[in-house]
């Protein structure tokens, strides 16, 4: 069921007037003499929104006792007698050089104990109640003063929590994280049944005995490390529900949001997505990567997930180029406008870059602007002041949502345990596996959710289960009851194999999953990860397919499901590779190793006609994505071309094209030039 949106968000709909369309404004980095320009451009560029004062702390408060706000009531006036709103930050991100000078006790601590000192940016230690106190009235102040100003529009709590300091192991965070353990397990008993202390002589009288999973001698117990993961979101996020506490109290109808970054592992998107009125992400994919689209695809569906299918904010893209990878290649020509009208595709209502004008000095001045170096005479801002105009040419696409009747299942806290140490194989972690589960979905013309596996699951067919290691076992008897309702489940190798406490289910493993897939597992037989013959397992199908395994292979035995494939190669040569199992009226599919990408794609696609999940637009070429949004009288059909040669699509019937390179037209068919869009309406809506 698609979640009911926050009363704030339809008025902040209607005051942009469509897709929010703008990035990071930064006007302290410049004399104000530019800003005339900047505003300018802005317009010219069909800007809308821009988030201002991410990193202003240190700028509005020089000193404990001063605010100087007035340079910061000239830019927000200059952008509301512009018309253009404002996504003004709570200015927390940042701690200014006097705050860590008078207090040094707020910097964060690494786990081998090391000091990490300002000069960078996110120096604070999230469970300080100094750094809280500070930032708590800064953003009063804040919240004050601008609280009636005309160009607020929403609130941005921090930016990219977790960023660069994601846990500090410091005292005042030992003790933080006992009364977070107090809180969980009651007392030590039960604690020490959590964590298995009996092994090697780690057992607690006392709670003043844990301290966080500092550097040890070997590796540090698994279940308290899982435990520190979870306080350390927990800490996190109460620093933004602090300040969220007090701009609900001074502005309680403006929206409220913060920026997560892309793929992040260390906050957990899905606890934290119902404290926001907004979803809002940070997307930065590699454009030496020609699956690029796949990453930030994926990155789309958590976040649209973690609302429930509500629309949310492409907060940062770069125009071009960042400044932090190794390379930093800059996007196509072409790949800046085809990635943003991604974003739209998988429901976002904004698309906004970092940053507006790009940086002089610092350590993101090679981190491209929608203005850059160059200026506003070069590639980049025509393709900026291109972007803008099209998604201007169809405003009602905001608030339109996407339904699905297939979902990726991603439970955050089993990706912390996944990739714990001591496991049978490094080489199972968490995003390739998502990608490597996501990539035919999308490939097939499936759109999906990314949903946790305590969801209501009742609206999918499909639900497909990548290496769901922690499992609790009523999580399981849930996807075992929507199952045996109908449901055809795909679940991979290394899935119910410990609870939340990382304690093994002992009886076989898949533990309490077994009996919804039919088979249990004996023994684990991972696969080496260097290239040679024992990297690989040949698979060999009823069917007559020959495909290759990857990564792992397993002992299973059959409790009543069949055998589509087995290995065909090595010691387990003969053994079940791929089973199915009739559960009710549902079916469950086990894979006992990672098929290579052609096998993988053969499985979805079987599972898919099982569940009878059509793609939105049947015999779209392949690279070719088609996604529709509806909603409020709107269907609107969007097809992206990730290929870097042209492709025509085919209409089932004829539409209006509303963006493209034949807009205005009504059209049987779509001309695609490489990494094109297209945007289009059936006629008579």
């Amino acid at each position: 069921m698609l979640s009911p949106e926050p009363s704030t968000i339809a008025p902040l709909r209607r005051r942009l007037g469509g897709i929010a369309f703008g990035g990071d404004y930064n006007p302290e980095q410049w004399p104000e003499e530019v800003w005339a320009q900047d505003v300018h451009l802005m317009k010219e560029a069909g800007v809308n929104l821009v988030t201002v004062g991410v990193f202003s702390w240190a700028n509005v408060q020089p000193r404990p006792d001063v605010f100087r706000f007035e340079w910061f009531d000239r830019v927000l006036d200059l952008l509301a007698a512009n018309g253009i709103s404002a996504d003004v930050a709570t200015m927390t991100a940042s701690p200014p050089p006097w705050l860590a000078r008078a207090h040094p006790e707020i910097l964060p601590v690494r786990a081998d104990g090391v000091v990490l000192s300002p000069g960078g940016r996110q120096h604070f230690n999230p469970s300080s109640p100094i750094y809280r106190e500070h930032a708590a009235a800064l953003v009063t102040a804040v919240a004050n003063r601008y609280a009636d100003h005309p160009a607020l529009a929403m609130w941005h709590i921090g930016n990219e929590y977790g960023c660069h300091v994601a846990a500090s192991y410091d005292d005042t965070s030992a003790a933080a994280f006992r009364e977070w353990l107090r809180a969980r397990y009651g007392d030590t008993d039960a604690l020490n049944d959590a964590w298995c202390t009996a092994f090697w002589s780690q057992r607690y009288e006392t709670f003043e005995e844990i301290l966080p999973p500092r550097a040890a001698p070997t590796h540090p117990n698994p279940a308290q490390q899982l435990d520190f993961a979870r306080f350390s979101d927990h800490a996190m996020l109460e620093c933004y529900q602090a300040e969220l506490a007090v701009l609900r109290q001074i502005t309680p109808d403006i929206p409220v949001t913060t920026n997560f970054l892309y793929l992040h592992k260390p906050v957990n998107v899905q606890k934290w997505g119902p404290h926001l009125d907004l979803a809002a992400v940070d997307c930065y994919p590699d454009p030496a990567d020609p699956r690029a689209h796949l990453t930030a695809g994926l990155t789309y569906d958590i976040m649209r997930s973690a609302r429930g299918g509500q629309p949310w904010f492409l907060m940062e893209q770069a125009p071009a180029a960042v400044n932090w990878r190794t390379i930093n290649r800059p996007k196509a020509a072409g790949q800046m406008r085809l990635w943003s009208w991604q974003a739209v595709a998988h429901g976002a209502d904004g698309v906004l870059c970092f940053q507006w004008r790009q940086s002089r000095g610092g350590a993101e001045k090679f981190h491209s602007g929608m203005v850059p170096h160059f200026g506003e005479q070069g590639r980049t801002f025509a393709d900026v002041r291109q972007l803008g105009a099209e998604l201007a040419q169809v405003p009602g696409l905001a608030g339109t949502r996407i339904q699905h009747r297939a979902a990726l299942v991603l439970d955050w806290e089993n990706w912390w345990a996944l990739e714990l140490d001591s496991h049978p194989s490094a080489a199972v972690e968490q995003l390739g596996s998502l990608l490597h589960h996501y990539a035919p979905l999308t490939d097939a013309g499936i759109g999906v959710d990314v949903v946790h596996p305590d969801a209501d699951l009742s609206q999918y067919r499909l639900l497909v289960v990548p290496n769901l290691y922690l499992l609790r076992p009523e999580t399981a008897a849930h996807l075992d009851a929507w199952v045996r309702a109908g449901g055809h489940l795909v679940v991979s190798f290394f899935s119910g194999i410990v609870d939340d406490c990382d304690r093994v289910h002992l009886g076989g493993y898949l533990g309490p999953l077994a009996e919804t897939l039919g088979v249990v597992v004996e023994e684990f037989a991972p696969l080496e990860t260097d290239g040679s013959d024992a990297s690989r397992v040949d698979i060999a199908f009823l069917d007559g397919h020959q495909g290759t395994g990857s990564i792992w292979s397993e002992q299973v035995h059959l409790r009543g499901a069949t055998e589509v494939a087995r290995f065909a190669s090595g010691e387990l040569a003969g053994r079940p590779a791929v089973t199915r199992h009739t559960r009710g009226a549902g079916t469950a599919w086990y894979l006992a190793t990672r098929p290579d990408e052609v096998t993988m794609r053969r499985l979805i696609d079987s599972a898919l006609a099982g569940a009878q999940v059509e793609p939105v637009l049947p015999g779209v070429p392949e690279g070719v994505q088609a996604t529709v949004r509806e909603g409020g009288g709107e269907r609107l059909l969007i097809l992206l071309n990730h290929n870097a040669e042209p492709r025509t699509v085919a209409l089932p019937v004829p539409m209006r094209v509303e963006v493209g390179s034949q807009r205005g037209a009504v059209a049987e068919a779509v001309s695609l030039a490489p990494l094109d869009v297209a945007v289009l309406r059936q006629i008579g809506e």
